[in-house]
């Protein structure tokens, strides 16, 4: 076979696979725009690429603060409909959303092992807060779909930021379980031996360990598999993302299946708003199928975001021993995010990671006010250690100052937030000028000791 013939079997049968997707197959529609927050990420970047793909969109937005405008260039190359902007930092994230359908929030730091979601909570909770302040301000009406983990902790915190600003509907806010449902079905067709194209999995509950419940009673096409089979598919569905980033060995978490999975559920939101009937998926929404104010269930997609929230059935007896048992644990996330929100007192620099009281404390008790000496009252090493000690909490002070709370994309500038967070505002500021002090005379008297 020639390589123009070669090349364009290959272009047929990738189109024939990407039409066979059936969250992909749905007609253009009208204009749509869709702003992906934290899109130079792991799941931002393969994320940004599926809804390049995706027909429904003519307008794709994408975020970060940093890296965005490479990502978009990379992504805008594709042969597809929509057009492509990126943009980079705080003061760009307005035009951003400005005029958005769908925000899609992906933004956030990956789990590590011996990691929990909940674990990812005080990293990301005032990622979610700042994000969610800027999508009131700048399109209150776009649907939300919220990735960002806990997704049981972060939907309720932007519920809340939703509240305060006065453009809460419960309708437009969703968290994306879709991951669960994907994994529940692709475990189930390999166990019961039938095409993965033909199963589906209801999952209900939340988005964490065993708040994540698949509904395998429920499954199509049913299988006559074991109690034991059962047990084991619902504890290898919980423990999903564990196993993943326990393959990747501390390199990463699940990036590529999130962002598939987060494309399928934008899919259908898009779906939804154009006016297909019949659009059903499930997700972390605003509930009364429980006692429970939030609840993953399957839903009914519309015009206006959720249309209604579905019940879930009949379950089997160890499906409703497993409903019992995630209850108190997903009221203890939920709570938390509700309380971490009316706690926060700090925007700039509390909606970092968690709410801190502004209160002084040195940042070493090894590190008295620097007092010039003589070079022959103080050695070469201990003017070197000065300077490296002064340095590193200096350039800590420095990230969180100039960068601030809406850092997406890099793990260790949120590390150097992280620290730098817990002095309080007023402390970091003095601790800045202070290192400046010990830095400039440190080097001043290296310079003493050794000029001609």
């Amino acid at each position: 076979m020639t390589a123009p013939l070669l090349r364009s079997a290959l272009r047929r049968s990738a189109a024939a696979s990407y039409m066979s997707i059936r969250a992909f197959a749905s007609p253009p529609g009208q204009q749509r725009k869709v702003a992906i927050l934290g899109a130079a990420g792991g799941i931002g970047q393969p994320l940004s690429l599926l809804m390049k793909l995706n027909p429904m969109v003519s307008h794709l937005s994408l975020y970060d603060i940093a890296g965005t405008p490479g990502v978009a260039a990379d992504v805008s190359h594709v042969n597809t409909r929509s057009e492509v902007k990126g943009y980079a930092g705080e003061d760009q994230l307005g035009a951003a959303l400005e005029g958005s359908d769908l925000v899609i929030i992906p933004a956030g730091v990956p789990r590590k092992p011996g990691m929990t979601r909940d674990d990812l909570f005080e990293i990301n909770a005032g990622i979610v807060k700042s994000l969610s302040e800027a999508i009131a301000k700048y399109c209150p009406n776009a649907l939300v779909n919220m990735i960002s983990n806990p997704v049981n902790s972060t939907v309720p915190i932007a519920a809340e930021v939703f509240k305060s600003k006065g453009v809460y509907d419960e309708r437009r806010l969703l968290g994306v379980t879709t991951l669960d449902v994907v994994r529940a079905r692709t475990f189930y067709a390999g166990k019961a031996n039938v095409n993965v194209a033909d199963v589906d999995v209801p999952v209900i509950g939340g988005h964490a360990g065993i708040t994540i419940l698949p509904l395998f009673s429920q499954a199509t096409p049913s299988a006559n598999l074991s109690a034991d089979e059962i047990t084991a598919l619902t504890k290898r569905t919980q423990d999903g993302g564990t196993e993943v980033v326990e393959a990747k060995a501390g390199k990463g978490s699940a990036t590529l299946s999130m962002a598939y999975a987060g494309a399928l559920f934008a899919d259908a939101c898009l779906k939804g708003l154009n006016g297909v009937p019949n659009v059903v998926e499930c997700a972390f929404v605003q509930s009364t199928v429980t006692e429970l104010p939030f609840f993953a269930s399957k839903v009914k997609l519309g015009k206006n975001g959720v249309e209604e929230v579905l019940g879930f059935g009949p379950l089997s007896d160890y499906e409703k021993q497993g409903l019992e048992a995630l209850k108190t644990e997903l009221k203890s996330s939920i709570e938390k995010g509700v309380k971490w929100h009316a706690n926060s007192k700090n925007p700039k620099i509390n909606s970092v990671y968690e709410p801190i009281k502004p209160t002084f404390r040195p940042l070493s008790p090894h590190l008295p006010i620097y007092k010039p000496q003589t070079s022959s009252t103080v050695s070469i090493t201990n003017r070197v250690s000065a300077i490296i000690l002064t340095a590193v909490p200096l350039s800590y002070a420095f990230l969180t100052l100039k960068v601030g709370p809406m850092c997406l994309a890099n793990e260790s500038v949120y590390q150097a937030m992280y620290y730098s967070s817990k002095l309080g505002p007023i402390a970091l500021q003095v601790t800045a000028i202070a290192t400046v002090y010990h830095l400039v005379y440190g080097l001043h008297d290296l310079y003493q000791m050794f000029r001609p």
